[in-house]
């Protein structure tokens, strides 16, 4: 691993340095995220898809990106998302090096790919720290990240879907959004329901909610460039004061509406109007609020099934989600 981290640091940063330090960073699930140190101080990023780096447990259609929701894996869907977002003027991490290795030998004497990119190192911390430790500091970098989704919000697309996808002439599966989020939320109440008593005993009443707002929802033509993740650890703080966003790969084009809903439970206590935007579908939000938390509940319960470390932190995920979902049927 180091070999292979060393070569694609010295790709990146140019000859002449020798890795010094290898650093696996805390969060990432899907991915391994590692600061690379060369002798001089120099630093990089690396990101590296590969299975051993991924902690989720495998499901059918992980690898099916006419699903908006599969697991955003691998190198080309984070240059497509990359290469749109910077196109907009959204600040991003400068690419220094893509490639791809093989990751061990698996049956039949064959390896596994594994994509690795390398991004600048954006000193700083992210906005998740800023808002804890000053939000008056957090103040201007949230009105700035609210220019920049007002720049993602301006480009539209036809269709929906992951911007690899889309961006490629490609389509995605279903035929609306709301369509798309009421099919995975209601295999994320299933999910949900078969891993907790709670939702099990509520899933009729769930379902029954979830089917009754999608109904509300009218069809809409154009969707706008989400980055679909975006919770304040995505988005880190540069020196000029400039919020940076990472973590692209789940970029696609889709309701406005699933960014918002996202933003408003990440952010939580913290002052969400320098991002509020006028004029959002309030029968987008109902659905997508409760299917956000649903997703909120069955992933973070998925992902404990498996080796994940931090799991006091996921189990109260869960938890909390699981108990605002419970709320939302009840209205």
């Amino acid at each position: 691993m180091r070999e292979r981290l060393a070569g694609a640091a010295r790709a990146a940063l140019g000859g002449g340095r020798r890795l010094a330090a290898a650093e696996r960073l805390a969060g990432g699930s899907k991915k391994g995220v590692y600061r690379l140190v060369m002798d001089d101080g120099t630093s990089a990023i690396a990101y590296r898809w590969a299975a051993a780096e991924n902690y989720w447990p495998a499901a059918e259609g992980d690898d099916d990106l006419a699903d908006p929701f599969s697991p955003g894996l691998g190198a080309g869907l984070f240059e497509a998302a990359h290469a749109r977002l910077a196109a907009l003027g959204v600040p991003v991490p400068a690419i220094r090096y893509i490639g791809r290795e093989v990751e061990g030998e698996v049956e039949g004497g064959h390896g596994a790919p594994a994509d690795l990119v390398v991004v600048e190192d954006v000193p700083g911390e992210n906005l998740e720290g800023l808002l804890a430790r000053d939000p008056r500091a957090a103040a201007p970098v949230l009105a700035r990240l609210g220019e920049a989704l007002a720049a993602m919000r301006g480009h539209r697309a036809p269709g929906y879907g992951k911007v690899a996808v889309v961006d490629g002439g490609g389509a995605s599966h279903g035929t609306s959004c709301e369509g798309v989020v009421l099919d995975r939320a209601l295999r994320d109440l299933a999910e949900a329901a078969a891993r907790d008593a709670r939702i099990a005993d509520a899933r009729e009443r769930l379902a029954r909610r979830l089917l009754d707002l999608a109904a509300a929802v009218r069809p809409r033509a154009e969707h706008a460039l989400v980055h679909g993740e975006l919770g304040p650890d995505h988005v880190l703080v540069d020196a000029a004061g400039r919020p940076v966003l990472i973590d692209l790969e789940g970029a696609m084009y889709f309701d406005v509406e699933w960014e918002h809903v996202f933003l408003r439970i990440r952010l939580r206590g913290a002052d969400y109007r320098p991002l509020a935007v006028d004029g959002l579908d309030e029968d987008r939000l109902a659905l997508y609020t409760l299917a956000q938390r649903l997703s909120l509940t069955a992933g973070p319960l998925r992902l404990l099934d498996g080796d994940f470390p931090a799991r006091a932190a996921m189990a109260g995920i869960a938890e909390y989600n699981l108990r605002r979902a419970l709320e939302l049927a009840a209205g």
